[in-house]
């Protein structure tokens, strides 16, 4: 089969063929209709040799949808055909947090060497890909694939940071949302659509903040050395109740603080890896920063339902797996206006 793969450190992903995989027991096989192409991707080959955490070649994609192409044995509850979404931060199964549903904290996951597809085993962007167990897919039920296969990424990551600061965004209240790609329109949408906040969207660029317009923002603001100010003015001077900065940089983690209101939440989502400083006299009183990772896995499920309920949509543009390459150089160049999905069969 034909596969995108990151091969050598540094190196710009290729299309190889390598063998078809088969299922062993209780895995499952899925003939690749969609996959997504993401910044975290990206991150994975600016990392240096030094400390890499992966082992080379490694096939990408963490989003993923197909058809089940085969069962290994064992496995119950699904038929050959059947269209599905893939769960992506595989964990365990058995601990505490697995239990719970939240496998994107599972507490054994490090321990046991268990990676999530993209990220460490192999991934979707390819013409088959294995799923390790079925718990991890989720049916599509009418979904269309290429809509759907972003949510399970860039749709379950700001619905898991949104959900946990439902309680502070009421009536009256305000939520900033830094950086406007592939994750931030997602949150935009769904701050409207389980919120009764005023949403203000943040990004350095003009396509980006007329994308967040278009899907539901009530303000957006370039983010540059006025829109800290521009946004007090806009709150009254009060700030924001729940900051979600998608990017994570020095920049937008300095404005994530500087917008939020006496005790907000601030959720840094992106992996730009900038630290914020809290503290007394950091912040102001009582707020509370986080970094979620990912979503659970019940909380895809309600993401896609969103989805039916036409409350989210995310705009895509779309390539065959022989242009994975260049979606991942217009990634890299800021020039992706929404989500790169790749059709591996298509």
């Amino acid at each position: 089969m034909k596969a995108l793969q990151y091969r050598e450190i540094g190196a710009a992903p290729e299309v190889v063929t390598i063998a078809d995989p088969e299922p062993g027991p209780g895995q499952v096989l899925l003939a690749v209709t969609a996959a997504g192409a993401c910044h975290s991707d990206i991150a994975v080959m600016d990392w240096p040799a030094e400390g890499f955490p992966y082992e080379l070649p490694l096939t990408l994609g963490h989003e993923g949808v197909g058809t089940v192409a085969a069962l290994g044995s064992g496995v119950t509850g699904l038929a050959e055909g059947d269209p599905v979404a893939v769960y992506g931060p595989w964990g365990c199964g058995t601990c505490a947090k697995c239990a719970e549903g939240k496998e994107n904290y599972c507490l054994r996951a490090d321990e046991l060497g268990i990676r999530p597809p993209g990220l460490g085993a192999p991934g979707s962007m390819a013409e088959y890909m294995l799923v390790d167990d079925p718990r991890h897919l989720v049916p599509l039920d009418g979904l269309d694939p290429v809509a759907a296969v972003p949510l399970t990424d860039a749709g379950l990551t700001p619905y898991h940071a949104i959900k946990r600061s439902l309680p502070k965004l009421v009536p009256g209240s305000t939520a900033v949302v830094i950086g406007t790609g592939g994750l931030g329109h997602v949150a935009v949408q769904m701050l409207r659509a389980m919120t009764a906040a005023r949403v203000i969207a943040l990004d350095v660029s003009e396509d980006k903040l007329a994308l967040a317009r278009t899907v539901g923002a009530h303000e957006a603001v370039l983010s540059d050395a006025l829109a800290v100010a521009r946004v007090r003015e806009l709150t009254g001077g009060r700030g924001a109740q729940a900051v979600f900065d998608f990017v994570g940089a020095a920049p937008t983690v300095k404005t994530a603080a500087a917008v939020a209101a006496v005790e907000a939440d601030v959720s840094i989502v992106g992996i730009g890896g900038t630290p914020m400083p809290v503290g007394f006299g950091h912040l102001p009183f009582e707020v509370s920063v986080n970094a979620p990772y990912w979503g659970s896995r019940v909380e895809l499920f309600e993401v896609l339902d969103l989805a039916r309920a036409g409350a989210v949509s995310v705009h895509t543009e779309t390539y065959s797996l022989d242009e994975a390459p260049l979606a991942y150089e217009r990634l890299h160049a800021g020039k992706i206006n929404g989500r790169a999905v790749i059709l591996p069969n298509g």
